[in-house]
């Protein structure tokens, strides 16, 4: 199977679990919109607006988040998925807080 995937752009795969009731009205969902559910899955997903809310509990998760970034790219030296991904963490972390900072003015 990953043979047939080497080529493809979208060669990833990203799962999780939902109650009954949730994946029926996620089917419902997808199925009005016509598109087909990979793209109404990724288009939701990175279309989708996030609102970080201040509190110690949301900043201590932050604070713990960015110190597993920092030891894991110690760790890896380098690894260049290792280092795609915390750049692409780290570019959305900056997006929202930019877009905070827009709301708030």
């Amino acid at each position: 199977m990953s043979r047939l995937d080497k080529n493809r752009k979208r060669n990833q795969t990203v799962s999780f679990r939902v109650t009954p009731d949730e994946r029926r009205k996620m089917e419902a969902r997808i199925k009005v919109s016509g598109l087909p559910k990979g793209e109404y899955m990724v288009r939701c997903l990175l279309n989708s607006q996030i609102n970080i809310t201040t509190g110690k509990y949301q900043s201590d998760r932050l604070s713990l988040e960015l110190k597993r970034l920092r030891e894991s790219l110690e760790k890896t030296g380098g690894d260049p998925e290792v280092v795609e991904d915390c750049k692409a963490l780290l570019e959305e972390l900056l997006s929202l807080m930019q877009t905070k900072r827009m709301n708030e003015n």
